[in-house]
């Protein structure tokens, strides 16, 4: 079998509207891929920067793959959430990004949105908080659903990964 293993960090988030922001991500892939070591999903921790327009968050990823096959590459799924004065979540804005294909060092930053409500929606969503979620998160990577959303670009979320890949070579795939 061949193997990928992706060691790096989610290193934060810039261009969103509020402070206090933290991540919550976790890595599809297809059915010929099966993760050996690591952690596929996780969570940040809240950053609220004083005065940089960044958060934040440093936090590790390190996971090793297995696969029979390239179809169904992993990617990683994100979402970033605020966390108001008082304590509460609010779902910020959805990305995604493949992992990238080549070994070595990647700086990636990913763009996030959010899907855009009716008018009364995003009244609701400046006056009380809160905004239009997707009842199916999957979605995000999906190319044949997702032409048809109405979406609002959000900030983006930066990415720091080394890719190292093991016995490709014995199936003919050169990188």
């Amino acid at each position: 079998m061949s193997e990928v293993h992706v060691i790096g960090q989610i290193l934060g988030a810039s261009g969103f509207p509020e402070s206090s922001v933290f991540c919550k991500w976790k890595v599809q892939m297809g059915s010929a891929w099966r993760v050996l070591q690591g952690d596929h999903e996780g969570q940040t921790q809240i950053d609220e920067p004083s005065d940089e327009p960044i958060a934040n968050w440093c936090h590790p990823i390190d996971l090793h793959f297995a696969t029979k096959g390239l179809q169904g590459w992993p990617k990683f799924h994100l979402q970033v959430w605020h966390q108001d004065v008082y304590g509460r979540n609010e779902l910020y804005s959805y990305g995604f990004c493949h992992v990238p294909t080549s070994p070595g060092l990647h700086e990636i930053d990913c763009v996030t949105w959010r899907p855009k409500g009716s008018l009364i929606e995003e009244l609701k969503t400046q006056f009380i908080g809160g905004s239009a979620q997707l009842k199916n998160p999957d979605l995000v990577s999906s190319s044949a659903e997702l032409y048809k959303l109405r979406t609002v670009s959000m900030g983006k979320v930066h990415l720091r990964l080394h890719v190292i890949v093991r016995n490709f070579d014995k199936y003919g795939v050169e990188f």
